[in-house]
């Protein structure tokens, strides 16, 4: 009997017993389609994370002072502060005009924010949801902003510590009613959630990132918060921050390794804090974060995977014991078509191809099921993913090994069979 028999007769026999075929198919789409969808969540997830990080700018050197004593990785550091250094313990400007002269060539600019609150600006019933940032003149370029009018922060605001200010398109739209040539100019009054009231002249008008912004909200395009950016010395005045600065983002020069770069950055750094007994200076590149965290989301991912795959176990468990009860069923069968000439081989050969065949539809529908599911999930944290054709080809080849190892043993079973007592089972 050749391979294509086998396969009708396999067919066939799904057919007669639908529902017990889709009970024991049940365990495979289940473990296929948690797999597949949990490896397509897990890449738009991987996806979304690293694309906001990038946004960020994938040159870019994130500094940092961190404790001595800090058993946190670099990365951790970077990412966390544990404690609010001292205003002596601060990176102040001459170190930062001392590293631009000595590492001039591999770095393009210096990103300086210092956060002075949050709240609202208020044209009578309109308003606008912001965070008042201060920030020097290369913050612009090392965060990648695009300048839609006007200008931004100079070095002459800095210095004279101006009320002036640069407003993202969303506040325009809200209080301007997307007028951008009557913001210009205008003093706009904003009320901060601690109940102060400050006033600023708009000097330019930025267009605003949602992909930029490292977190999610789920506030309507209107209630969005965006940055409203004022003169880093006028936050500090805000404020009453002491001159200097515990983080910053440096960004290395185009024709730089930035992790090398990096490297430069802290060792240079590191110099001034020799004799200081609490902090030292980390620097990391974006580049290095992101490696660090596909590969641990990656990991993560496949941990997930790993233990959702062991409903494939169960799954085919239960095809093996379907299998066993079907050659029960069909004793006086294989009796008849051994005593017709069919040989063990050709016996083993049938079961192996059913077992393998049930395993390969249910693998192909947890497929289907896993593809949809991982769509909706990924598309809920706004990166719509699908799922790779490795993953795929793995689920398909996985559905059909599975198939010959638990459908194996029942086929040998039903092979070695005699065929005289086959013929007398009842």
């Amino acid at each position: 009997m050749g391979l294509g028999e086998s396969v009708r007769l396999a067919l066939e026999g799904l057919r007669a017993n639908k529902m017990r075929s889709i009970l024991t198919m049940l365990g495979i789409i289940i473990g296929i389609g948690a797999v597949i969808g949990i490896l397509t969540v897990g890449n738009g997830l991987t996806g979304s994370i690293t694309g906001s990080m990038s946004s960020l700018g994938a040159s870019n050197i994130m500094v940092s002072l961190q404790e001595k004593s800090d058993d946190l990785s670099p990365m951790m550091g970077i990412m966390f502060s544990v404690s609010e250094p001292e205003d002596e313990d601060l990176i102040t400007d001459d170190m930062l005009e001392a590293l631009r002269e000595r590492y001039g060539e591999l770095i393009s600019g210096i990103s300086l924010s210092e956060t002075a609150g949050s709240g609202q600006a208020k044209d009578g019933r309109l308003y606008a949801n912001l965070n008042v940032v201060g920030v020097n003149e290369d913050y612009k370029d090392v965060s990648n902003m695009d300048l839609l009018t006007g200008r931004w922060v100079q070095e002459k605001d800095i210095a004279g510590q101006r009320s002036v200010c640069v407003v993202s398109d969303k506040l325009v739209d809200n209080l301007y009613n997307g007028d951008m040539e009557a913001a210009l100019g205008d003093e706009i009054r904003v009320v901060l959630s601690g109940g102060d009231i400050l006033a600023f002249r708009v000097v330019g008008v930025y267009e605003y990132d949602a992909s930029s912004n490292m977190s999610f909200s789920m506030a309507s395009d209107k209630d969005v918060s965006t940055g409203l950016y004022i003169p880093i010395t006028t936050a500090k005045h805000l404020t009453g921050k002491a001159d200097g600065y515990s983080s910053m983002t440096v960004q290395a020069a185009p024709s730089a390794d930035s992790a090398a770069a990096a490297a430069d950055v802290q060792a240079f750094l590191n110099r001034y804090y020799k004799s200081n007994r609490d902090y030292s200076v980390m620097a990391m590149a974006m580049s290095s974060m992101l490696e660090s965290m596909s590969t641990i989301m990656n990991t993560l991912s496949i941990a997930i995977s790993v233990i959702a795959g062991i409903s494939l176990l169960v799954g085919g468990i239960g095809v093996m014991n379907i299998m066993l009860v079907s050659v029960t069923e069909r004793t006086r069968e294989i009796g008849t078509r051994k005593a017709l000439g069919a040989t063990n081989n050709d016996i083993r050969i049938q079961f192996v191809v059913e077992s393998i065949i049930v395993c390969l539809i249910g693998g192909i529908i947890g497929i289907v099921l896993g593809t949809v599911l991982g769509y909706i999930g990924s598309t809920l944290i706004s990166e719509p993913s699908y799922p790779t054709p490795g993953y795929i080809a793995l689920a398909v080849g996985f559905s059909m090994a599975i198939g010959v190892f638990f459908g194996y043993y029942p086929a040998n079973k039903a092979a070695k069979l005699d065929p005289i007592e086959a013929l007398r089972y009842e």
